[in-house]
């Protein structure tokens, strides 16, 4: 039975994680090396409860509660005695492989290892490890403490046990798991993100503006956000890796990310996280707009 579960990483991922989580009754240590990001985690967590408080669909004692049933800490060794530990750092490949490795040899042989990642092969990172069988993918959709889908993903290795345990785990956060064999970007990525490489080929080549596009998919498709604002959302370099896991994984030129992504993580304008992407982010406007660049 799963009570004791680590998170690694407290960025948005993580710090949402660590809070369902916790407000669902389990012992929660939230890690990171940098204590900075760890006091912006709890900050965040105490501002989404109160959010929750404020529309009265949780209580103070609630609040209460969620924060007892989190701790902090910036070292792997307090994930000795877990018995789920959720990866949620950053999407790439040796940096998760590292972190497996680290943990494999600190927690208990029946810990259950899980990664957060959105589609970096499962398979590959159990084998880094000496339980295979006991590594599984939970993908957690953004923002964690409102979005229903956890992508469960089976490694080639991962025990029917150890499924289960994560599906009966899941449900006891008011998730619904679906469940995904291990294949690039699994399912919802293998989608997603040509969808959105699409979206932004169709700006590089003029198609339409910016805004043009994600009204056609917002109107026309009833998609609740257009996809370009959607990116910028995601984080555009974390959709640049994506895409460049499904190139290389499928060896297919349709997953080739298009060469306005390319240039835009290099320049650093990632989205929302940086203040600009497609589109320009000011602290605390909710008005939609476009980024200069962009404008004729």
């Amino acid at each position: 039975m799963i009570s004791k579960v680590a998170v690694i990483g407290a960025g948005t991922m993580g710090n949402g994680i660590a809070h369902v989580f916790a407000m669902n009754g389990f012992e929660v240590k939230l890690v990171d090396l940098s204590a900075e990001q760890l006091t912006k985690a709890i900050a965040t967590i105490t501002k989404n409860l109160d959010r929750l408080i404020a529309k009265q669909t949780l209580t103070e004692l609630q609040k209460a509660e969620t924060l007892k049933n989190l701790s902090i800490a910036t070292s792997f060794d307090v994930c000795a005695d877990a018995d789920l530990v959720v990866e949620a750092a950053t999407e790439n490949v040796d940096i998760k492989l590292k972190i497996f490795k680290q943990l494999d040899e600190i927690c208990k042989q029946e810990t259950i290892l899980a990664s957060n990642t959105s589609s970096i092969s499962i398979t590959r990172i159990g084998a880094a490890t000496k339980r295979p069988d006991k590594v599984i993918g939970m993908h957690f959709m953004n923002p964690v403490p409102v979005m229903k889908l956890v992508e469960v993903i089976n490694g080639y290795a991962t025990s029917r046990e150890t499924l289960q345990q994560i599906d009966i785990c899941t449900r006891t956060l008011g998730k619904i798991p679906v469940e995904a064999n291990d294949y690039p970007g699994f399912v919802a990525n293998r989608i997603l993100m040509p969808m959105i490489n699409e979206a932004i080929i169709t700006l590089h080549e003029g198609v339409a503006g910016i805004a043009e596009i994600d009204t056609v998919m917002k109107l026309g498709m009833a998609h609740p956000m257009g996809p370009l604002q959607l990116a910028d959302f995601i984080g555009l370099d974390v959709c640049l890796a994506i895409l460049n896991v499904l190139h290389v994984g499928f060896g297919n030129p349709k997953y080739a990310p298009c060469p306005l992504l390319v240039n835009m993580v290099t320049a650093g304008y990632l989205g929302a996280k940086t203040g600009e992407g497609f589109y320009k982010y000011t602290a605390g406007s909710k008005e939609l707009v476009v980024s200069e660049r962009f404008k004729i």
